[in-house]
């Protein structure tokens, strides 16, 4: 399987992506999946849409992508983390 380009977006790109980063990091490792994981401001994201497989945000986005946008705010309230991690395995597996 051919490695993944992971987006991992917050308005700011450093607090809440880097919780985010963490726990894709481990569902990585943990199902044996090559990831590159990028860290960015959900205003960068645009800069991406040709390498990027997937985008992981903590931020609200209207945009459309190309790639499958899964909303982590789960992350940051504790509540629902597991289906967050379930729904970015399942498109990691993709």
């Amino acid at each position: 399987m051919a490695k993944k380009q992971v987006l991992v977006a917050c308005g700011a790109g450093i607090a809440t992506s880097t919780v985010v980063n963490g726990a894709i990091e481990e569902i990585a490792k943990e199902n044996n999946l090559d990831v590159d994981l990028v860290q960015i401001k959900i205003t960068e994201v645009g800069g991406y849409v040709d390498s990027a497989d997937l985008l992981v945000t903590t931020a609200m986005t209207q945009r459309e992508y190309p790639f499958p946008v899964i909303n982590a705010r789960s992350f940051l309230t504790g509540l629902g983390t597991a289906a967050t991690k379930e729904e970015i395995l399942t498109a990691l597996q993709k």
